[in-house]
């Protein structure tokens, strides 16, 4: 078997644990590390940052609680984010909201990121959104110089384009491993244009950011959501399982490997979707879903 990439592939737990609303979680450390140890009891290993989140606060939560139990680090996957400039007022110093992937940022970025999540590697890291101004050459010197360092063992991106990836990628040695994108069943763009042929082709690992489509999956009242809530309470039904298992079986179906990006505090929401790992959607089972956000029979 050929890859072009020749990719050393994520080694991550099929689920993903994000902490972007740690913040608003009101966990104390210690309530934090046990929710930490309640994922990895789960065999949910790999935990989703940015610096970014929390307005710049939630690296930091999670380093304190790690911070009790370093030992944990060795059992788990940190995959970060930079590359946003957020105005915050814990950064009174950025006056727009825009994008930043000179070297210096990003080797910046990193040494916080260390200091915050209290460790010192990050498994893998991510440009977070694709910037206009976006230099491939400089940010390979950064990633070449992190590597290293043994400052990040892996990179990856999120929200890039199949073009955009591969322009960075023809300036590195090393493969990117993740691309982490918005996939559920009402956001089928990245099910379209190419992502997810891109991510099987490569050996790229997709990880996906509201799967839920952000709570409209069950509540949502826009037409789509409502043909597609009904769909999913059906083949719940069939499968005596819950809507939201209904609908990380459907992403789990997808043959690019598709990893769901969690985002509840709440330990019994995460061991859930564990548990959906189990179940097995067939094809009529999937399409249906995917007529149902269509709107429409497929050609």
């Amino acid at each position: 078997m050929r890859y072009q990439y020749h990719p050393l592939g994520f080694e991550g737990s099929r689920i993903a644990q994000g902490f972007w609303r740690l913040q608003e979680w009101n966990m104390t450390s210690a309530d934090t590390l046990s929710f930490i140890e309640d994922c990895l009891d789960l065999g949910v290993t790999t935990f989703d940052h940015a610096d970014i989140y929390g307005g710049y606060q939630c690296e930091s939560l999670f380093g304190e609680a790690l911070k009790q139990k370093p030992a944990l680090r060795d059992k788990m996957e940190i995959v970060t984010k930079c590359g946003i400039l957020l105005p915050s007022e814990s950064r009174p110093d950025i006056q727009v909201h825009r994008y930043d992937y000179r070297a210096e940022h990003i080797l910046a970025s990193v040494d916080q990121s260390l200091a915050n999540l209290q460790c010192e590697y990050i498994d893998t890291l991510l440009l977070h959104r694709p910037s206009p101004l976006m230099d491939a050459d400089e940010i390979a010197q950064a990633f070449d110089l992190l590597f290293t360092l043994g400052k990040v063992k892996h990179f990856g991106v999120s929200n890039f384009t199949t073009r955009q990836f591969d322009l960075l990628q023809s300036r590195l040695d090393a493969p990117l491993i993740i691309n982490q994108v918005e996939l559920s069943p009402l956001a089928l763009q990245h099910f379209e244009d190419g992502t997810l042929d891109h991510a099987q082709q490569h050996a790229v690992t997709p990880m996906a950011w509201s799967p839920f489509a952000g709570g409209d999956l069950f509540s949502g009242v826009s037409d789509k959501a409502k043909r597609v809530q009904a769909v999913l309470a059906e083949i719940a039904q069939e499968k005596n399982c819950t809507v939201d298992q209904a609908v990380i079986a459907w992403l789990l179906r997808h043959p690019a490997g598709i990893c769901p990006v969690m985002g509840s505090g709440k330990i019994a929401r995460l061991a859930t979707a564990v548990e959906a790992m189990s179940i097995q959607l067939s094809d009529d089972d999937w399409f249906r879903v995917w007529i149902a956000s269509q709107g429409q029979p497929v050609p």
